[in-house]
């Protein structure tokens, strides 16, 4: 079991969807055989920082594990990063992302805000109709976002992460909720899921770019960690966040506190 709280969860997650994970030579491999683009369904977990002069021999390996990649990625089993040496990484082209893993035993209901005067539902996906509004969000907070993913390419990831959600909740290990629009648009989702024991972990924390900043996001965080707590005995949320972006600090307001921070290190492929 990894000692990082947030792979932890992040390979329950993935088992739960599907993926084939397994124990190698003084490494993990997480295979995602249903969503064979999807970075992080498709990457190596080492079991502690990599020492200076490693890069090359972890390229291989991945390289050798998946043939078929144009990217990379890696995470460290490591639940506290904030001395290990990444320049040779970042040298190589590699964005290193160091997370911020929150955690809460309950959260702390939004404040009034302009979510609450719209005409707005807050709840899990149901419907084909849902998922094809929840697959549109996602598609549009893409498009808007400051590195975003060839369409035609993420459409495909989209579907297939969507459907590995959606037989997730069929099993009862989760649920994809979203706030809904009157005209049935999905104008912020998350996922939250079962990580195993009494754990809880949100997924995909979204919002389209023209309904930010309206309480959307906190609204939904508050409504999932209930319906987790009445129908999954949830008793620990977790949830990543990056620490320059400002939804770390919605997080703190719902309730959460840092309790780790995780290390990855990505490697995009190459321009078109």
């Amino acid at each position: 079991m990894p000692r990082s709280l947030a792979f932890h969860t992040d390979l329950t997650l993935r088992r739960n969807e599907g993926s084939v994970i397994r124990q190698d030579a003084g490494h993990v491999v997480i295979c995602s055989p249903d969503n064979p683009t999807f970075w992080w369904g498709n990457f190596l977990l080492m079991p502690a920082p990599p020492q200076p002069g490693e890069l090359r021999r972890w390229e291989e390996l991945f390289s050798r594990t998946f043939p078929d990649a144009d990217w990379r990625s890696f995470g460290v089993d490591t639940p506290h990063s904030d001395a290990v040496n990444v320049s040779e990484w970042q040298a190589a082209g590699y964005e290193v992302l160091r997370d911020t893993v929150l955690t809460a035993a309950h959260t702390v209901p939004p404040g009034r805000s302009r979510a609450a005067s719209r005409d707005v539902q807050f709840r899990p996906v149901h419907s084909p109709a849902d998922w094809e509004a929840a697959a549109q969000l996602r598609m549009a907070v893409n498009a808007e976002g400051p590195n975003p993913i060839e369409a035609a390419g993420y459409e495909v990831f989209v579907k297939r992460k969507l459907a590995a959600y959606r037989a997730v909740q069929a099993g009862g290990r989760g649920a994809l909720f979203a706030a809904f629009d009157r005209s049935g648009a999905a104008l912020s989702s998350l996922g939250i899921f079962d990580a195993g024991g009494t754990v809880a972990r949100y997924q995909s924390v979204e919002t389209h770019p023209a309904y930010r900043s309206r309480g959307l996001a906190g609204t939904l965080v508050h409504a999932a960690a209930e319906w987790a707590h009445m129908m999954m005995g949830t008793r620990t949320l977790v949830i990543v966040a990056d620490p320059d972006y400002h939804a770390q600090a919605l997080y703190e307001r719902a309730g959460f506190r840092p309790t780790e921070t995780q290390l990855s290190f990505q490697k995009r492929p190459p321009a078109p």
